[in-house]
């Protein structure tokens, strides 16, 4: 029965898909997976958060933007954010490129997507919203 041709051994695992190694490589697959979601979830709870706040002036309003934005990163953010301050009266060129319309304006720039807060920034629960720290009730 020899034809002149011959036929090659396959390992056992390759010709045989529900054997032990297919299940082993499955398997670290599917753990390495889980890790991966665990590593993300971890990652939304400590990315960074970059925020601008344009003011005018030393303005009562102004005052209480800063004072009322400071308590909120403090509070859930805890060291996980950056907070820049910009006076638009110092530096006006900054509100025109920035499409800075009115003020107090709080702007995420991350993580994304972009977000713009304006108006006092009282209402403390659409600033968790906006920022994705809490779901809209």
């Amino acid at each position: 029965m020899s034809d002149g041709t011959r036929k090659t051994a396959r390992p056992k695992a390759a010709r045989q898909p529900g054997s032990r190694a297919m299940g082993a490589v499955s398997k670290r697959v599917s753990d390495e997976s889980k890790r991966q979601l665990e590593e993300a979830s971890r990652g939304a709870h400590t990315e960074k958060f970059v925020l601008r706040l344009y003011i005018t002036g030393t303005t009562p309003s102004s005052i209480r933007a800063i004072q009322k934005v400071r308590s909120v990163c403090e509070e859930y953010l805890q060291g996980r954010y950056q907070l820049e301050v910009i006076d638009i009266y110092q530096l006006p060129a900054l509100a025109k490129d920035h499409q800075i319309i009115a003020t107090p304006t709080l702007v995420k720039i991350l993580p994304a997507p972009l977000r713009r807060f304006i108006g006092d920034l009282s209402k403390v629960e659409k600033i968790l919203f906006g920022l994705d720290l809490r779901e809209k009730a």
